[in-house]
């Protein structure tokens, strides 16, 4: 068999007035993270570990913030895509490992949730990925909660 590992990174400022979504998942809060699509950083850094581990370009190259298709779309469909992409290469995913970097509001309660949907679109089994969070001890931009970040790895192998 062949290994590859890839490592995912993705941050996003967040708004008053706009939904969070998280993990596939909309999260209660009242601020929101900003982007292109519906800016979940989560499922943003796990499409660049999977790109990353296949050899792969970046999120950016294969779905542009500058594409009017991509504008507004649920990340669960990049990231189905990106199971197709690393699929057509003959890859299958052994695990994925990835941290929230977030002071409020608290997603423990939320990733069950999160890993029943993320393993669903990407065919896993809820065991093979793994969510943790963490806070910044109030440190920085993370830390005043005006933003939040996500990196994730992930585990390709290939028969």
């Amino acid at each position: 068999m062949q290994f590859r590992t890839g490592l995912g990174f993705d941050v996003h400022r967040l708004e008053h007035g706009r939904d969070f979504w998280l993990g596939g998942i909309k999260i209660p809060h009242p601020r929101g993270a900003v982007g292109h699509s519906d800016a979940d950083v989560l499922i943003h850094a796990i499409c660049d570990s999977l790109f990353g581990a296949a050899g792969l370009s970046d999120i950016g190259h294969y779905f542009p913030d500058t594409s009017e298709e991509f504008k507004g779309i649920d990340s669960k469909l990049l990231l189905k895509r990106t199971l197709e992409l690393i699929t057509e290469k003959g890859f299958v995913i052994g695990n994925i490992d990835s941290t929230i970097c977030l002071e409020k509001p608290k997603i423990a309660p939320f990733i069950p949730d999160m890993k029943k949907i993320l393993g669903e679109v990407l065919s896993i089994k809820e065991d093979q990925l793994s969510i943790k969070a963490t806070t910044m001890e109030r440190l920085g931009f993370i830390g005043r909660e005006e933003g939040v970040s996500a990196f994730a790895t992930a585990l390709l192998y290939k028969n």
